[in-house]
């Protein structure tokens, strides 16, 4: 079969956000110290396919903002956010904070990647909802490359 092309290969910023989800999915259930599992993550998983910078950045500011970010989720989830399964959860804050934080990021990368991850970690349908919930976030945050998108 032979080794995948690297067009299939994640990107460093994907395998990135595949660790953060994890490492962000361990802080929703143990509440230990982001900086801990942060540093744990860094010394523990082959995070030479991501940039570490950037799990480093999701791990650390997803916490610190992870009211506002829940704050921007909850008009768009058919239930509460801590009924929402803890995975989907994390994915789904990763994705808001994307959005709300980083301007510098496509909406339909963020919400691509947010959706690959819910596939890979998630509940069967899960991905569908994390798309439906970011797309309308997207909508609030991104209005002007919202609407230009193409059609």
């Amino acid at each position: 079969m032979g080794e995948p092309s690297r067009k299939n290969l994640p990107g460093k910023r994907s395998w990135a956000r595949r660790c953060a989800a994890q490492a962000l999915y361990q802080w929703q259930i143990t509440i230990q110290e982001p900086a801990i599992i942060a540093n744990e993550f860094l010394a523990d998983q082959d995070l030479r396919k991501a940039d570490p910078d950037y799990f480093r950045e999701l791990v650390h500011e997803v916490p610190k903002q992870v009211v506002e970010i829940d704050a921007a989720l909850e008009p768009f989830l058919d239930r509460p956010l801590a009924q929402v399964d803890p995975v989907e959860q994390a994915i789904l804050r990763i994705g808001g904070y994307e959005l709300i934080q980083r301007p510098d990021i496509a909406y339909r990368v963020i919400i691509n990647e947010a959706v690959e991850l819910a596939k890979l970690f998630g509940a069967e349908q899960g991905h569908r909802f994390v798309n439906g919930v970011l797309d309308k976030l997207a909508r609030v945050t991104r209005p002007s490359e919202w609407a230009s998108r193409p059609s």
